[in-house]
């Protein structure tokens, strides 16, 4: 298992934006064009894309299909997507324009039959997303929280078959505060598979830490905000972890 960077690129309104807790009220717009921003990041040696299409999430279906299409089209790089996927259709409709793997999330919570039928029907092409506020699972582009616990979840997920995990703390997203890499360790123990880490990364120390616990199970970390910011370059970023 190599430790991987996932560059993050949240697309709402056909462009490329941040949000600061999950919070649609606190949008900074980064980029005009989702693709040019993917092209850049696969250029300065991303391995993967990480995508998630937030009208999407709130809307319960793809709502950016075609940009995520085009993304997959022009960039020569496994791209991944979150966001709003909860019918067969959703899936299979962008498996098919080209995404490499797409990612589960409330229906994880609220639809178990569904993903358990997309884990048969696509094995590893499919990572559940889990993001929690306080421990607990966070739905519907963390609008809802749910009485569910993330480390429960993912225990009954990975013995349903789900091979890949991908864990926000909400309240380190956007923050520039660092990963809950305690709770991140915690996951991956529950499922006893690999957990890409996703909110709060702001330094190359957090970075460095993160890989630190490569055999702990996190096998990744998503980046957003750092990047756009400036505070980190992926080309150091890859130096520094050799």
């Amino acid at each position: 298992m190599a430790f991987t960077l996932y560059p993050a690129i949240d697309i709402r309104g056909g462009k490329c934006v941040r949000l600061v807790q999950g919070d649609y009220n606190q949008e900074t717009i980064y980029h005009d064009s989702p693709v040019e921003a993917a092209q850049a990041w696969a250029s300065q040696g991303a391995a993967w894309i990480h995508l998630v299409d937030l009208d999407g999430a709130k809307a319960g279906h793809p709502v950016n299909h075609e940009v995520i299409g085009e993304i997959a089209k022009q960039v020569k790089v496994p791209v991944q997507i979150g966001g709003g996927l909860r019918t067969l259709d959703d899936v299979s409709l962008l498996l098919s324009l080209g995404v490499s793997r797409v990612i589960l999330g409330t229906a994880a919570i609220e639809d178990r039959p569904f993903v358990t039928r997309v884990l048969n029907e696509y094995g590893d092409r499919v990572a559940i997303g889990l993001d929690a506020r306080d421990g607990f699972v966070a739905t519907r582009g963390w609008l809802t929280t749910s009485e569910v616990l993330a480390e429960d979840l993912a225990a009954e997920l990975a013995a349903e078959g789900a091979s890949t995990f991908i864990f926000t703390d909400i309240s380190r997203d956007g923050m520039m505060r660092g990963p809950n890499v305690e709770a991140i360790v915690r996951l991956a123990r529950a499922s006893g598979r690999p957990v890409i880490a996703s909110g709060g990364v702001s330094r190359y120390e957090d970075l460095e830490r993160l890989a630190g616990h490569e055999t702990d199970g996190i096998a990744g970390a998503i980046v957003g905000k750092a990047l756009y910011t400036g505070s980190i370059e992926l080309k150091e970023a890859f130096r520094r972890l050799g």
